[in-house]
């Protein structure tokens, strides 16, 4: 009885397995019937002193509820705005970048509809004439850029109240639209990560996604026809790279099995839930009639040939090496891979911090190459792990470090304990490896001793190399570096064991 009630369980669970595979082929499947096609809309907010229309400090970390506001973001009757230039400067600067069309006439719409963080009753935005067109970026064409004010924010408490805060009411929010280019969540992924690099490299935004002052809206669709584009929904509330694709992925699963068993997909904005990893239904999708725009009447129109700051040339001469630019230098230059190039290029401070080193090492591939190696390996995981900042390790220091092992004055093996020394207290290597006798000893006559002793005591791994095994040899290599606590020469020990076995 009991054999059979085991076998029987067993049957089952294989059963209840192959089921399982078999619906999840048949997702795949129903999913590789169907193309998605993705348009994505970023909001960052702009790196300004002040907000988008009036003199209230833009500090979108201020922790004190109603502290950065005045009667022009609160919007108080009688109050006019007026446009904060630099935030101009900042959207026009992105659109140069990105090889976009400047526009030569641009105005403020007012955007209307009603929530309770907006207080105003309507939004101050762009709509017929934003402030670039076109371009692209990471290969994804984008449609526009424009300019707008942030609402407020509202914050629920835990008896029903909700809560006002008007310091993020006003800010300046640029945002861009791409074209329904993108085909997949690791598409979409890559070209926000971007996005967000060429905002911290041109300083218009810090675009960090866990504080708010970048977030991403999807807008999915999928089809079986590749001529023609499925109805789209709007996924909001997404506040991190990985949200962004995981919602993108789920949504790709639920409009493709939704259509195969008959069903509408319906036109609407739905959020993200992290926890549960789902979306869900907010409300039906606006369109642009919906918001009833109209020029603000409070705004002077934008005649940007008429400002001499915002000339194409002077805008095009402030710009700085952009991140693909500067990638391509890299490898160009110092013959480096790509994901090193990639490391350098998306960490400013590792990148700055590379090219002192190898301005240091008088740019000498072979010895840019070892620096390489030591900074996104051994330097990465000592910062990682000591929690130190690369801006606090000596640049000379690093380099010095370099050139004594390229010099054969101390091993790979010191090197690491000597790297690992600097991080923790900024020493000078050379002290370090003096006092901790890590200087390499080349002499073959005091390094013949301990062959002779790795070589008496490694009966086996000599045995192993006599008949042709020729990795026991570096299995020797190590015992003897181990024998001289790591400052023998590993090439004489290597010569020295080659010649007496």
């Amino acid at each position: 009885m009991k054999i059979r009630k085991k076998v029987k369980g067993e049957s089952e669970k294989v059963d209840r397995r192959r089921l399982e595979k078999s619906v999840e082929w048949s997702i795949i499947i129903c999913m590789s019937l169907y193309k998605t096609t993705i348009g994505i809309e970023v909001h960052a907010e702009l790196k300004t002193r002040t907000k988008m229309f009036c003199d209230s400090k833009n500090d979108p970390l201020e922790t004190r509820p109603n502290w950065n506001i005045c009667p022009v973001c609160v919007s108080e009757p009688g109050t006019l705005p007026v446009i904060n230039k630099e935030a101009v400067r900042h959207v026009l600067r992105v659109g140069k970048a990105i090889g976009g069309t400047l526009a030569d006439f641009s105005e403020f719409d007012r955007k209307n509809y009603f929530y309770p963080d907006l207080p105003k009753g309507f939004q101050i935005s762009q709509y017929k004439y934003p402030l670039s067109e076109g371009g692209e970026l990471a290969g994804v064409k984008i449609t526009r850029i424009h300019l707008e004010e942030d609402t407020a924010r509202s914050q629920h408490g835990g008896k029903g109240e909700t809560f006002i805060d008007f310091n993020r009411a006003g800010l300046p929010l640029m945002e861009l639209v791409t074209e329904p280019v993108l085909h997949s969540a690791k598409e979409a992924g890559e070209f926000a990560r971007e996005l967000q690099l060429l905002l911290r490299y041109l300083c218009a935004s810090d675009a960090d996604m866990e504080r708010g002052q970048m977030r991403v809206e999807a807008n999915i669709s999928v089809s079986k026809d590749e001529d023609r584009l499925g109805t789209k929904v709007e996924v909001k509330n997404i506040n991190s790279f990985r949200a962004m694709e995981r919602a993108i992925a789920f949504e790709e699963k639920r409009q493709s099995e939704l259509l195969e068993s008959g069903g509408v997909v319906a036109q609407e904005t739905r959020g993200w839930d992290e926890d549960r990893g789902v979306t869900f239904s907010q409300r039906s999708k606006e369109d642009a009639h919906d918001y009833r725009y109209f020029p603000e009447p409070d705004l002077p129109k934008l005649y940007i040939s008429r400002i001499p700051e915002f000339s194409r040339e002077v805008l095009a001469k402030s710009l700085p090496e952009l991140p693909w630019e500067r990638k391509a230098r890299y490898i160009k230059d110092f013959d480096i891979k790509e994901e090193d190039a990639n490391m350098f290029v998306r960490d400013v401070n590792t990148g700055e911090f590379f090219e002192s080193v190898a301005g240091l090492l008088g740019l000498d591939k072979n010895l840019v190459k070892l620096a390489v190696n030591y900074i996104s390996s051994d330097l990465a995981g000592h910062i990682k792990n000591d929690g130190k900042k690369i801006e606090d390790i000596s640049v000379d220091y690093f380099g010095e470090l370099i050139k004594m092992v390229s010099g054969n004055e101390i091993s790979s093996r010191g090197a690491k304990d000597i790297l690992r020394e600097i991080v923790q207290s900024g020493r000078n290597p050379r002290e370090i490896a003096k006092e901790k006798n890590l200087f390499q000893k080349s002499d073959e006559g005091e390094l013949k001793e301990m062959v002779t002793h790795v070589i008496e005591t490694n009966e086996k791994a000599v045995l192993e190399y006599k008949s042709g095994k020729e990795a026991s040899l570096q299995y020797l290599v190590g015992a003897c570096m181990r024998a001289s606590s790591g400052a023998g020469n590993p090439q004489i020990f290597g010569k020295l064991l080659r010649e007496m076995l």
